[in-house]
């Protein structure tokens, strides 16, 4: 299995990443992509690609953070994006929820990252979180095919069957466990209707990840979040799609070393960890 989005960056992991990573390969997760979502865990994240054969690095700037960006962040970045075990630009996108930052600024970033990412060809992660026709929108301002995933989906079938017509993947993580109550998080699809939404998507477009330390699945509410428990979220998906989860495995590591192609390039040539 492939974490496509992880954030073993975060300080939640300062002190037992190795004993992480090794609960993840034990738990059959061979590979994950540690995302950047400032400046300073960018360059983390690609000292634990660095560190670790099993990970790999995006870089990035959160929605959140859109008002850091200028251009000598951008200037960073790019650097950043051609080392050896980088594979995507990312964390970037629109959250229209929480507002951290002016729309404006995160159009600004969003598009400034849409930037970086053709000129180096390489793809994107996407955070959506109340935006996904905003950024979809913004995609289509570019006539240069882009590639990349709309990370932890959580909008309606039109609109995953847009971003899948305009050459991106859903990503899919710990949310498609969640009860329907109204504890669940707001504003997030909740488990029978987000698995409806997965069960109309093509299998071969599909990513799953744990976007970890957050949204653990159940029945891990409320603890910290890790590559570990990605099987839950393969589970979900394959129920969704009247599949097993060792289909899910395969299918989904296929469409992740598709889109990411330094994974499977490195896979030739490395350990697991």
């Amino acid at each position: 299995m492939i974490d496509t989005h992880t954030h073993l960056n975060d300080p939640k992991f300062a002190n037992d990443l190795d004993d992480v990573i090794k609960r993840a390969n034990s738990a059959g997760v061979t590979k994950m992509i540690v995302c950047g979502y400032d400046l300073k865990s960018s360059y983390t994240a690609v000292d634990i690609a660095e560190r670790y054969d099993c990970a790999f690095a995006a870089v990035g700037i959160h929605p959140h953070e859109a008002q850091s960006v200028n251009a000598q962040t951008i200037k960073e970045l790019s650097a950043l994006a051609r080392m050896e075990k980088v594979v995507a630009i990312g964390e970037t996108g629109l959250d229209f929820y929480y507002n951290l930052s002016p729309w404006p600024q995160q159009t600004k970033a969003f598009e400034q990252h849409i930037e970086l990412a053709i000129e180096l060809g390489m793809p994107l992660i996407v955070h959506t979180r109340q935006s996904g026709q905003a950024a979809l929108e913004i995609l289509k301002q570019y006539a240069h095919p882009i590639s990349g995933v709309f990370h932890c989906f959580s909008s309606n079938e039109e609109l995953a069957q847009e971003v899948i017509d305009r050459g991106f993947y859903i990503g899919i993580a710990g949310t498609i466990t969640f009860p329907t109550k109204a504890t669940a998080p707001v504003n997030v699809l909740r488990e029978p209707e987000l698995r409806q939404v997965v069960s109309a998507i093509p299998a071969d477009r599909i990513l799953i990840e744990t976007d970890c330390p957050y949204l653990a699945p159940v029945p891990h509410r409320g603890k910290r979040n890790e590559p570990a428990y990605l099987p839950y979220v393969a589970d979900a998906v394959a129920q969704a799609l009247h599949t097993t989860a060792e289909d899910i495995d395969i299918i989904t590591s296929q469409n992740a070393e598709r889109l990411f192609g330094k994974i499977d390039a490195a896979a030739r040539h490395r350990n697991p960890f």
